[in-house]
């Protein structure tokens, strides 16, 4: 015979409330750029013995504390520690190619800086998503933007992140008819959020952007691999 339960009334649990705590205590809400060469080292499944460097775009500091390493990564920018892909790459350790040591933590110094950054730049939390940091783009990276509408792709080169109080971050791209002045800055009016106006956005390192513009054959077909594995 079971033992008696306790007289209490039972507690109702919702999961989707429980869900979006979740994701609140995750979402970004301080950058800092990576400026001294710090790489996210990462490796394939298909080939785990070979090691990839990728450089770090940013530091970033979530709500819970964590502060992760940042890369734009297929269709987001991502934290390294969470990139887990059987077939685009497994997160190793953050690299610093200077002096070859490999660590799994944000350094201290990136740590420091941003909590201070928090604790200065305190906005009160609105109802209505607003812009909280600009960050230049420091990397050349580029957005591959695809529409749904038949619109053939553009490759458009990034020239800032902005990231939101909902913790959102957009690629900020240049509308070529609105440019007045060169080169376009970040805080130009020329520059828009891309997720504003293309249903999908990839991101792609300079060099593999380069291959793309001069449509080299063999990126032209892994290309097509990636954003259309169906065809």
């Amino acid at each position: 015979m079971g033992s008696q339960l306790s007289p209490r009334s039972a507690q109702i649990i919702d999961l989707e409330t429980m869900r979006h705590r979740l994701r609140a205590r995750k979402r970004l809400v301080r950058l800092s750029p990576e400026l001294d060469g710090l790489e996210m080292l990462y490796y394939l499944a298909s080939d785990p013995d070979t090691l990839y460097a990728m450089p770090l775009l940013a530091w970033g500091l979530r709500e819970d504390g964590e502060v992760v390493g940042l890369v734009p990564w297929m269709e987001s920018l991502s934290a390294c520690h969470e990139l887990d892909d059987p077939e685009y790459g497994h997160f190793v350790g953050y690299r610093d190619p200077e002096t070859r040591e490999i660590f799994h933590l944000a350094p201290e110094h990136k740590i420091a800086e941003l909590e201070h950054a928090a604790a200065y730049f305190d906005y009160e939390e609105t109802p209505d998503v607003s812009l909280t940091q600009q960050l230049p783009e420091t990397q050349g990276t580029h957005a591959l933007c695809m529409d749904s509408d038949g619109r053939p792709w553009q490759l458009k080169q990034i020239v800032a992140w902005h990231l939101y109080s909902d913790g959102t971050v957009d690629a900020m791209l240049v509308d070529d008819a609105r440019v007045v002045s060169l080169p376009v800055l970040p805080g130009d009016d020329c520059l828009y959020p891309g997720r504003s106006r293309h249903d999908t956005l990839y991101f792609f390192q300079r060099y593999i952007a380069n291959r793309i513009r001069n449509e080299d054959p063999d990126t032209l077909e892994a290309l097509a691999l990636m954003v259309m594995p169906g065809s």
